[in-house]
């Protein structure tokens, strides 16, 4: 089985990257290997019955268009947000690449609407509370696909590669690369040997552990990146009013006094769902999404905080460090997702069944099981994010209310930066690396923008 391009990972980086390639050099023979299912067929059992099945491979974190498809499908326009892209590109490179994909997610369905460009004025105001808590406020244009279209918006996608071309392979997970005696890419090993001198790995975050350990075994050179973990926090929509109508995803970076850590909001979602997501090993960790229809929305919003931690020397072991976390949240949990009040946090003390119900924030993970988060997280990671939901309250008021839910653990698995030159290809002669789980990107639109100068470089 040979061909002029071989991509592993059917994510928003290998998707752009075949579509783009395509475009560019029509006669080139691509396949895509995809560990996770085809989109019509990622269905997860939770979503109407509530309870996981522990489908193997789990359709929420594997299958086309990787996690972005059961996520809230949001698309961040603007460099500052979603990623690494600009120092290899340039700002404005970045920008125009940013419009361009944008603009194909528009031929396939994407709603026009933007949020965060028509409200100066309550922008204004919500820069003025940032300022004064020193929140720095990213401004970012925000087009929401929401959870249902997104999945819509990607079967299109998902047909038209097959329309032109483009074999697409699924469950069939790539287990090794091939080497010649000169260390040139020759192919790589799924369910059988699949042949190419041009290999791209664009495998996201449930994969990044899976690239560091063939990073290891194959001498490709890699540096050790930033650690992101924290909890999802989940309030009512109307203490969060004024950020949603206003910016629909309020990005704001802290630095939170008694330790100076980064600590930022992520991933928004009013009106949406706290969820679930399993990795290797059946590993649960927390994330959040919303639906764009009105009559799947919740009461409640849930956005992620998250503690930026960077690491020096001897340490290299950043997606090892989130995972062992999280597995002590899981230990508490069996294996499901804990939930703490945030009064309880602050009182020292466990959360029950019965404070959890009594608050007027219902949650929305029905099987997170309340417990104690700082049995798992280390205290200056809690601490700082308790420094930073106190300066948050001053932006949104009755954000640090008792009736808080934090959800844990939150860890984003896009640590492993593997090291690359300007054309994103690595120290192995045809083998090149884009997206979350080379630590180049962290969302869909620079994921996808990432796909398509990969595209462009390959069709050179």
């Amino acid at each position: 089985m040979n061909y002029d391009v071989i991509i592993v990972g059917a994510g928003p980086c290998g998707i752009f990257t075949a579509l783009e390639l395509k475009k560019n050099s029509p006669n080139k023979s691509i396949l895509i290997l995809e560990k996770g299912n085809s989109i019509k067929k990622r269905v997860c059992p939770k979503r109407k019955t509530g309870n996981c099945i522990n489908c193997k491979p789990c359709n929420i974190t594997t299958g086309f268009a990787g996690a972005g498809a059961y996520s809230d499908g949001k698309l961040s326009l603007s460099p500052d947000v979603g990623g690494n892209l600009p120092e290899f590109l340039g700002y404005e490179q970045t920008q125009k690449l940013i419009d361009y994909v944008d603009k194909i997610y528009i031929d396939f369905g994407a709603d026009k609407k933007i949020y965060g460009i028509d409200k100066e004025k309550e922008i204004h105001e919500i820069r003025k509370k940032a300022i004064r808590s020193n929140l720095k406020l990213v401004e970012c244009p925000i087009r929401h696909m929401g959870t249902e279209e997104g999945y819509a918006i990607y079967a299109k996608i998902e047909d038209h590669l097959e329309n032109i071309g483009i074999d697409l392979s699924f469950r069939n997970p790539v287990k090794d690369i091939i080497l010649d005696e000169n260390k040139h890419i020759k192919g790589v090993v799924a369910d059988k040997e699949y042949y190419s001198d041009t290999v791209v790995m664009s495998v996201g975050r449930e994969g990044s552990d899976w690239l560091r350990n063939l990073c290891l075994k194959h001498n490709i050179d890699t540096e050790t990146g930033d650690v992101d973990i924290g909890v999802r926090v989940e309030t009512r929509n109307e203490v969060m009013e004024e950020l949603n109508e206003a910016m629909y995803e309020s990005k704001l970076i802290y630095y939170a006094p008694t330790f100076d850590d980064k600590v930022r909001t992520f991933c928004a979602n009013p009106g949406g769902e706290v969820s679930t997501e399993y990795y290797e090993g059946n590993l649960a960790v927390v994330n959040g999404h919303s639906y764009k229809s009105e009559n799947l929305k919740s009461n409640n919003t849930n956005f992620a905080l998250l503690v930026t931690k960077h690491f020096t020397k001897p340490f290299n072991s950043p997606i090892e460090y989130g995972m062992h976390i999280a597995k002590l949240g899981n230990m508490l949990s069996g294996n499901k997702v804990l939930v703490q009040r945030y009064g309880d946090y602050k009182h020292g003390r466990r959360t029950t069944e019965e404070r959890l119900y009594r608050n007027n924030i219902i949650p929305t993970l029905k099987d997170a099981v309340p417990g104690d988060l700082s049995l798992v997280l280390p205290h200056r990671i809690m601490k700082s994010i308790d420094d930073m939901i106190i300066a948050l309250d001053n932006v949104a008021p009755g954000l640090a209310s008792d009736e808080t839910l934090l959800y844990g653990v939150e860890v984003k698995f896009y640590s492993n930066k593997v090291t690359i030159n300007k054309d994103f290809k690595t120290n192995i002669d045809g083998l090149y690396v884009g997206g979350d789980g080379a630590g180049i990107t962290r969302g869909l639109m620079q994921a996808s923008v990432n796909g398509v100068v990969l595209g462009r470089i390959l069709s050179k």
